[in-house]
């Protein structure tokens, strides 16, 4: 089995190099990650008609192939999809993402973005993420809080999935969504699978335009978090990790639905059309 792994945190993030060799004893494994921070891209590629990506070899402890590429995690994919990286892959797999992806956050995760591009391309994902400790969830990169993170813990998750998903690969392309607390995985209390939650542990409130000083018309945005809301329930994502448990969520696809109750439109385009 050939396997991609790539992140949205960077070719240098520690979590991507121990994910990455957590995945050697299931088959081929190729790196290919942003060459800097591309956290909240989602599936972006970016503009392609403006952009001019690029390939740099790099280098991972205990991996043959890895490269770093000037673009998304969702771009790192296409190109592998498309033949930049060899033969076809059958799995892509992202992260470690140091954050949890659940909730709503599930929309703007480029750590998930990376494997819904996968699903498109036919080869199925598996996106990696785990929760940090407080004051990490008031943005990702904070060295201290990155100290913190027990790595191994989501890497030997990421594998206990990845080597059932060796031997049985869903023949629907698939994206798993798993999303680990940040303890030894002793302490952990299990695992539950889990709906996608509608709220977050912590919200932005507000935001604050403050003047730039020097800089006439130009402002700095500050936002503003809420307090700390732990989630009772363990039935979705954001409540099971938050109460000590591994969630996964398979992630399915945007599909349209029926109109709201209150809904004109079509009415009106009925008048359009048919005058």
């Amino acid at each position: 089995m050939r396997i991609f792994v790539t992140n949205d945190d960077g070719i240098d993030s520690l979590g991507l190099h121990i994910l990455a060799r957590a995945m050697l004893p299931f088959g081929e494994v190729v790196v290919g990650a942003p060459d800097t921070e591309y956290s909240g891209a989602s599936s972006s590629f970016g503009a392609l008609h403006l952009i001019r990506p690029e390939l740099h070899k790099a280098n991972i402890e205990g991996i043959d192939e890895a490269w770093s590429i000037t673009g998304p995690p969702a771009l790192c994919v296409m190109f592998a999809r498309l033949g930049a990286f060899g033969e076809p892959f059958d799995l892509v797999v992202s992260g470690i993402n140091p954050g949890a992806n659940v909730g709503r956050s599930v929309y703007h995760s480029g750590t998930i973005g990376a494997c819904l591009t996968a699903r498109n391309g036919g080869i199925n994902g598996v996106a990696v993420s785990q929760s940090v400790d407080e004051g990490g969830y008031m943005g990702q990169g904070i060295e201290e809080m990155l100290k913190n993170q027990k790595w191994d813990s989501a890497a030997e998750i990421a594998a206990i999935a990845v080597e059932e998903m060796s031997t049985n690969l869903p023949k629907e392309a698939s994206v798993l969504n798993i999303n680990v607390p940040n303890l030894e995985l002793s302490e952990m209390k299990g695992w539950r699978e889990t709906k996608v939650g509608t709220d977050l542990i912590r919200q932005m409130t507000q935001v604050d335009i403050e003047p730039k000083i020097g800089h006439e018309g130009t402002f700095h945005l500050k936002l503003k978090w809420g307090e700390r809301i732990p989630p009772s329930s363990i039935e979705d994502d954001v409540g099971a990790v938050a109460n000590g448990y591994v969630s996964i969520s398979w992630l399915s696809r945007l599909i349209s639905q029926g109109p709201p109750i209150e809904s004109s439109v079509e009415g009106r385009f009925n008048s359009v059309f048919e005058s």
